[in-house]
C-alpha cells in the first residue's frame, strides 16, 4: 500500500514528514513524500493580514488532501485552523516537542532591545515585559531568520523552541522562555497528522493521547475567542490546567486567565477584548 505524505517543503517540514513517515511506516506499507507550496510559503514579505487569515501554511496542503493527491497531511499543529476543515480529521498527534518560545542570540531580555518576529502573540507580550523593547517585523523558515537577524544586527530573534530542536539547532537558543513570561500559540510543539474523515485508522497507532488531549483543549479555547493569524491570543495546557490570554497588539493590556473548562475560558477573554 502506498501512503502519500504531503507537508510544505522547507528543511523543518521535511524533516517533520519524515518523523511522521518513520511512526506510519510497517509491513507493507510504503511512503511516498509531496512537497506542497502554500501560500505562506510564495509569500514571505507581507504581513501575514496581507495574504490571508489563520491556515494560509495548510490551505493548499488540505486541498491536496480532499482532492486525493495525498493521504496524509502533516502540519505544525499551530499553524492549523481553529476548528477542523469540512471532511478533514485529525487521526493522529504526535508526542508533542517544547511547546514554548526561545529567544535566539541573547540570553536575556534587556531595556531598549530590537527583537525580530512577524508574530502579533510574541509581538504583544515582548512589549507587555518591557515596552522598550524595539520589536521589528520578520517572516522566512528558520535558516532565514537566523541570517536576517545577523544581517540587520539585531539583538535577538523569538522562534519556536521545538523547530531548533527539530533541525539540530537547539544550541542557538540563549533562553527558553517559560510561558509565565511568553504564552505559547495554541498547540504550538505539537505534529498533526491530517486524513480525510472516515480514513483516522490509517495514521491512529500513531496517535498520543495526552498531548491530543492538551491540544485539543487550546485550539477549542482559541476558536471560542475566534482568534484568526493576526489575533494577540494565545493557550497552553500544562498537564493540569489551561492557561490563555488576549492582548492589545502594542502591549498596553495583556489579559490572562486560567481554568478547567475551555469553552468558559474563551468566553470570557472574547468578552474581555470586545470591551477593550
Amino acid at each position: 500500500m502506498l501512503v502519500r505524505i504531503g507537508s510544505r517543503g522547507s528543511r523543518l517540514a521535511i524533516t517533520q514528514a519524515e518523523q511522521a513517515a518513520a511512526l506510519l511506516h510497517r509491513p507493507g506499507i510504503e511512503i511516498a513524500f509531496v512537497p506542497i507550496t502554500t501560500a505562506g510559503d510564495r509569500d514571505r514579505t507581507s504581513p501575514f493580514g496581507q495574504i490571508g487569515e489563520r491556515g494560509v501554511f495548510v490551505k493548499e496542503i488540505e486541498e491536496a488532501l480532499l482532492a486525493g493527491r495525498i493521504d496524509v497531511a502533516v502540519h505544525s499543529a499551530k499553524d492549523m485552523t481553529s476548528e477542523d476543515t469540512d471532511g478533514l480529521s485529525v487521526g493522529a498527534y504526535l508526542e508533542r516537542d517544547d511547546p514554548r518560545d526561545a529567544l535566539v542570540g541573547a540570553s536575556e531580555l534587556r531595556p531598549g532591545m530590537r527583537i525580530g518576529t512577524a508574530s502579533v502573540r510574541r509581538r504583544a507580550q515582548l512589549l507587555a515585559a518591557d515596552p522598550t523593547i524595539s520589536v521589528e517585523p520578520m517572516r522566512g523558515n528558520v535558516e532565514t531568520r537566523l541570517r536576517k537577524m545577523r544581517e540587520r544586527s539585531l539583538d535577538a530573534i523569538v522562534l519556536a523552541a521545538c523547530g531548533l530542536d527539530r533541525l539540530g539547532l537547539a544550541d542557538e537558543i540563549g533562553l527558553r522562555l517559560e510561558p509565565e513570561l511568553m504564552l505559547p500559540e495554541a498547540a504550538q510543539g505539537a505534529l498533526a497528522l491530517q486524513v480525510r474523515v472516515g480514513e483516522e485508522d490509517l495514521v491512529a497507532h500513531a496517535d498520543h493521547p495526552e498531548t491530543r488531549r492538551r491540544v485539543e483543549s487550546e485550539r477549542a479555547c482559541v476558536a471560542v475567542i475566534g482568534a484568526g493569524c493576526l489575533a494577540p491570543v494565545a493557550a497552553f495546557h500544562d498537564g493540569t490546567t489551561l492557561h490563555a490570554l488576549v492582548a492589545d497588539e502594542d502591549g498596553a493590556w495583556i489579559e490572562r486567565r486560567s481554568g478547567d473548562d475551555p469553552l468558559a475560558l474563551g468566553q470570557e477573554l472574547a468578552a474581555i477584548a470586545v470591551a477593550r
